[in-house]
């Protein structure tokens, strides 16, 4: 993880959350400047959820942060990136991760709409949700045919490949060398928190691609959905979030 957090209790526990969980902390960095960036989140009785973001000490994070990153950026099988930082910042990192062969994703959330051409022409696998696709191409992205005619739109834009979340109706996947989109339907399930589940697909997407780089990508997707959609069925963000033992063995 390269990252920034403030010197303050959250900064603290989110250190120690990603050391109890195998996630490499020697690039995060720690700063009294600001505050660890914070969210504020509301679901309703459909599991739907409202969030509002203070990015706090993440948009601290810079050129200086991946110069020293740059090791084991360069040695990585994947980057994921988005936009919870400064969008130059996850630019650049994408940037020279494809300079060093690394596949990349791209997740451009929260989604601007004066974004970078050139995110679109580093992103390996461009992964948005239905809303994030809207505000990028300028019409409504509300079901599968929608969602097609976006991925084309982005596709034309320089991605090697674009995916787009669809919630209940699973998801979208175009890719360079194929003219036809293909949509991944997904497994029904009782949602009872969505808050994270883009995350969770994207996390989980970022797992196929370094463990299983000859797998098609849009086996990848529908494997990132049945992970995706164990997450809805709990409430709560990293929470909700499975572990390999909770998931059927048909995923590995």
């Amino acid at each position: 993880m390269v990252c920034k957090v403030g010197k303050d209790f959250f900064g603290d526990n989110y250190i120690q959350n990603f050391k109890d969980n195998g996630v490499h902390t020697d690039f995060v960095g720690q700063s009294s400047g600001s505050a660890t960036g914070a969210a504020s989140i509301i679901v309703n009785s459909a599991g739907e959820n409202a969030i509002v973001i203070v990015a706090g000490a993440n948009m601290l994070l810079g050129s200086e942060e991946l110069q020293k990153a740059l090791p084991a950026i360069s040695h990585a099988k994947v980057l994921v990136c988005q936009l919870e930082i400064s969008p130059q910042t996850s630019l650049q990192a994408l940037r020279l991760a494809q300079k060093n062969g690394v596949k990349t994703i791209f997740n451009p959330a929260p989604a601007i709409p004066d974004l970078d051409p050139d995110f679109y022409r580093v992103s390996d696998v461009f992964c948005c949700n239905e809303s994030e696709a809207e505000l990028l191409v300028g019409s409504p992205v509300a079901n599968v045919e929608e969602a097609n005619q976006a991925g084309q739109e982005l596709l034309k834009r320089g991605c090697g490949s674009v995916i787009i979340t669809l919630g209940s109706q699973g998801c979208v996947v175009v890719k360079t060398q194929e003219s036809i989109s293909k949509h991944v339907p997904p497994t029904p399930v009782m949602a009872v928190d969505t808050t994270g589940a883009g995350d969770s697909f994207i996390g989980a997407l970022a797992f196929y691609m370094a463990h299983y780089p000859t797998m098609i990508l849009e086996e990848m997707a529908h494997r990132a959905n049945q992970v995706a959609g164990r997450s809805v069925q709990a409430a709560g963000t990293q929470t909700s979030y499975p572990f390999r033992d909770d998931l059927s063995a048909e995923l590995f």
